[in-house]
């Protein structure tokens, strides 16, 4: 008894020195890459640094000096109306596309890899070429209003109103296949006996989709939603190509803002606390899908 519980100790510590073996590599590149670069904002944060100076010590300075600032309040402002305005409209198309080709139509697979097609595709390529589309003089879309009748055509990228819903239609053009090819996943996890017996007590198609399949969905749907949210926040490329924050600061998103202080302006200290922020932000989101996925198990 004893050598037998002496030989699985042996081949317990085995495995166990093994599974760190295998774990070894993810775990330098997410040491190199994640952890040491956050503990590093997050000392730099509380310094005042330009890259070229000494590190000076300043507390929490920088956080202070950007609670005061207007600058970052209208920052976090177009934050969270790009989110607001991406994150559902996106949901809500990428189901009905989901449900759409799930009906089983012809081109089926077609119509996937166009919708997925953006996804894959280069967001600085593709933020050149709306950019060109959004030209108030000789774009695309303007061209195709002006046909429908539209006379005030808008300015886009060069107005503080309609800059951002480009830049959001944009984010919604490239981000739809993603969301889109997950709730096909969950749609096709939904027995279709479950329907057809829905059917047959005489339940509508608007009843069946209202209580069997969007309850059915709901998990697909949270996940769907926590990702797109902490994307949302993180939103970088499209304003760096296609207005640079502009007009006066009407696109100016958190990670720009990150970017314009630290490699612009050259304040590290300022440019890591409001990267603290941002990091808190998307903590806050992570934590509390946390809670509601342990809800969500436990009271099934």
């Amino acid at each position: 008894m004893a050598r037998s519980r002496l030989t699985l100790t042996k081949v317990a510590r085995a495995e166990e020195r093994a599974a760190w073996l295998f774990l070894a590599p993810s775990l330098v590149l997410f040491a190199i890459f994640t952890a040491i670069p956050v503990i590093s904002a997050l000392f730099i944060s509380f310094t005042q640094w330009n890259l070229f100076n000494e590190v000076t010590w300043v507390g929490l300075g920088n956080y202070i000096a950007l609670a005061g600032d207007e600058i970052f309040a209208k920052v976090l402002g177009n934050t969270a109306y790009f989110v607001l305005v991406s994150v559902p409209v996106q949901i809500v198309l990428a189901l009905a596309c989901a449900l759409v080709l799930n009906r089983g139509i012809k081109g089926q697979t077609f119509f996937r890899v166009i919708y997925f097609l953006p996804v894959v595709t280069s967001t600085i390529a593709a933020a050149l070429v709306w950019a060109w589309l959004f030209n108030s003089n000789f774009g695309l879309i303007n061209a195709a209003l002006s046909l429908v009748g539209v006379t005030d055509l808008p300015k886009w990228m060069g107005s503080t109103r309609w800059a951002m819903p480009a830049i959001i239609i944009v984010s919604i053009w490239q981000n739809l296949g993603y969301a889109m090819v997950l709730f096909l996943a969950g749609l096709q996890n939904i027995g279709k006996d479950v329907h057809d017996a829905a059917a047959l007590d005489g339940a509508t198609g608007w009843d069946r989709f209202w209580h069997i399949t969007l309850p059915l969905l709901s998990p697909t749907t949270f996940f769907v939603l926590v990702i797109s949210i902490i994307g949302s926040f993180q939103v970088f490329e499209l304003v760096l190509v296609m207005t640079k924050a502009g007009p006066a600061n009407a696109t100016n998103t958190l990670v720009y803002y990150i970017y314009q202080n630290g490699f612009q302006f050259y304040q590290m200290g300022y440019a890591s606390a409001a990267a603290m922020v941002l990091f808190l932000i998307v903590l806050a989101f992570t934590l509390v899908q946390y809670r509601l996925q342990r809800r969500w198990v436990h009271y099934g």
